[in-house]
């Protein structure tokens, strides 16, 4: 039979949020790979299940030296499943270098999906997040925090990212700072668990509160930031310059178009500006 990598999510934290499927592949797996032996070890027992194959460490600082036994495994008809402990594998946890190196030796590789404290805290957030990026952990020294931060000023998405409880106050103090009080946010703790609690409002607001000290696993969603209106006469010299180096002035206007700003609008100033200059 064909080998495959198979990876799993876990529950965050209620082991009910566990699939059929993750059951099973405990069971049955040839070789587990897991970010802690131990917690996934009391992962299977509290779902009654026991673990037949092979329990293998799988943390970051044994990543690369893990790869070349569990692709070789794979290689051989083995089914590996890959467990981190809690969520999905390779979101700010190990397994994208394994799959990577799975797929370039064209091995089998699929999952079973689950758990996330990324999406769990975007559907909590009651903010718009439609369209998000995620930024798994902020820098943790001030002046690349701080760079981190500007470059969301514009960032229209809505951006979720984890952070330390011991460092969540100086990140959201500086993220007053940077992106102003008024911007909303919402801090996610403890998902899934006895104590969850999200706390939203302004970035002000779920400042002040962190500064009594927070404890538990941290997910926090920022608001995206609200698009800037220009005013299409900005905008013409930029068109003008275009249609000089010889693009047409629709695309010309089409490729400069903001949002805010529509094709048909900055297209007719720029021809009410050239009539102006007539």
């Amino acid at each position: 039979m064909t080998g495959r990598l198979v990876l799993a999510a876990t529950p965050m934290g209620d082991v009910g949020d566990a699939s059929p499927r993750l059951r099973a592949a405990l069971e049955t797996a040839d070789v587990v790979a897991a970010e802690d032996t131990r917690r996934t070890k009391a992962l299977a027992h509290a779902l009654e299940v026991t673990i037949s194959g092979k329990v293998v460490s799988f943390y970051d600082q044994v990543e690369l030296a893990r790869l070349p036994a569990l692709v070789a495994d794979v290689a051989s008809g083995k089914t590996v499943l890959l467990v981190t402990d809690a969520g999905m594998p390779s979101v700010s946890d190990p397994g994208y270098r394994l799959v990577s190196a799975c797929a370039a030796d064209n091995l089998a590789v699929t999952c079973l999906p689950g758990p996330s404290a990324v999406t769990t805290a975007l559907a909590l957030s009651g903010l718009p997040v439609e369209r998000f990026c995620f930024d798994g952990f902020p820098p943790r020294k001030q002046g690349q925090r701080r760079a981190w931060l500007q470059a969301l000023k514009t960032e229209p998405r809505a951006c979720v990212f984890f952070e330390a409880p011991h460092r969540l106050s100086e990140c959201l103090n500086d993220a007053v700072e940077v992106l102003g009080g008024t911007r909303r946010a919402a801090v996610c703790r403890e998902l899934t668990k006895t104590y969850e609690e999200v706390r939203r409002g302004t970035l002000a607001e779920v400042a002040a509160w962190a500064e009594e000290g927070v404890r538990g696993e941290i997910t926090v969603v920022l608001e995206g930031a609200t698009p800037v209106v220009s005013d299409p006469a900005d905008l013409v010299d930029e068109v003008e310059r275009l249609v000089d180096e010889g693009t047409r002035l629709k695309d010309a206007c089409a490729l400069v178009a903001t949002t805010g700003v529509s094709k048909r609008e900055l297209y007719e100033t720029v021809l009410a500006s050239r009539k102006g200059r007539s």
